[in-house]
């Protein structure tokens, strides 16, 4: 079992650098889930083929948008950015942001920033350190991927993710058969059927478990 777990978790990855690599959708949409302290990456694509689907609402556009999209692309900003961002900060002077500016910080090395990294760009008060750092951190901490937590069986989500990441590929006739329906281990039905049936209710889970 903990090999098929592995391949699975192999999958996801290689999902998100087909994305990343070759633009298939907008990257920004690739969604980490920690799934019971094991991670999967996917698409929200990917979340929302099966439309009835509970990850289909709870991944839908307008709930997204305030989770995702609009989340802070930090690492993306040029030096002008990073002082605005700078110049919004409450109590730090405005020639603090043109110090970012004149030594041409961009976001990447803005979240880089410590105590000796602002020394040396020319901050020199306590204070205004202090402020610098509580905000570098909260804006690091915005700025990470967007991690998702469910709390199931790996095994028996990943069987589900693995599925829709199929479907959804096939849809786009990047993959030439239409997938089978997903196969689990003998001791691992009935929870299968049980994370099934909380994703899919009623008649829509014959997406996943067919219609017998």
């Amino acid at each position: 079992m903990e090999a098929e777990i592995l391949s699975l978790e192999i999958s996801f990855e290689d999902e998100k650098h087909f994305i990343e690599s070759f633009a298939f959708g907008d990257a920004k949409d690739v969604i980490i889930l920690n799934v019971s302290g094991t991670t999967m990456a996917t698409t929200r694509a990917t979340l929302q083929f099966a439309e009835e689907s509970v990850l289909a609402q709870q991944f839908d556009d307008t709930k997204w948008t305030e989770k995702g999209c609009n989340k802070v692309q930090v690492e993306e900003w040029t030096p002008d950015e990073a002082g605005q961002w700078v110049r919004k900060i409450k109590d730090v002077p405005d020639e603090v942001a043109d110090l970012f500016i004149e030594n041409e910080i961009k976001g990447s090395e803005l979240l880089a920033l410590d105590r000796d990294g602002l020394k040396e760009i020319g901050v020199k008060r306590a204070g205004t350190i202090c402020l610098l750092l509580k905000e570098i951190k909260k804006l690091e901490k915005d700025s990470q991927d967007v991690v998702t937590l469910i709390e199931h069986s790996p095994y028996c989500f990943g069987k589900i993710l693995d599925y829709l990441r199929l479907r959804h590929l096939h849809s786009q006739n990047l993959i030439e058969n239409e997938p089978a329906l997903p196969t689990v281990s003998v001791d691992q039905e009935k929870r299968f059927k049980k994370v099934v049936k909380y994703y899919f209710p009623g008649k829509s889970s014959e997406f996943i478990l067919g219609s017998k």
